[in-house]
């Protein structure tokens, strides 16, 4: 059975997914996972934090042919609730 995170520990890992999400390495995967972060990871349960931190170790190559409806994700992939929100997340520029 896992223990509950406090507050502080739900605070600091929805601050590091944003980080590790907003820094992947590609320009493509920082804006795509980076704005998905921002925009939802402030929301998400603990549960939902797991899934996402999840998702975060998959290599971006495959991670963004799956997002992008490229190729199909594992069943380990789809079966995680949180996926179809990503899969649907586009990436909005905002105004200059």
């Amino acid at each position: 059975m896992n223990d509950k995170m406090s507050l502080e520990e739900l605070e600091n890992m929805r601050k590091r997914l944003i980080f590790r999400s907003e820094h992947r390495g590609t320009k493509e995967m920082d804006l795509l996972m980076g704005s998905f972060a921002k925009a939802y990871v402030p929301g998400f349960t603990e549960d939902q934090l797991r899934e996402y931190e999840s998702i975060l170790t998959q290599n971006d190559p495959d991670l963004y042919n799956w997002i992008t409806g490229q190729e199909d994700p594992p069943p380990s992939i789809v079966a995680l609730e949180i996926f179809p929100k990503l899969a649907a997340h586009r990436f909005v520029r905002s105004g200059t």
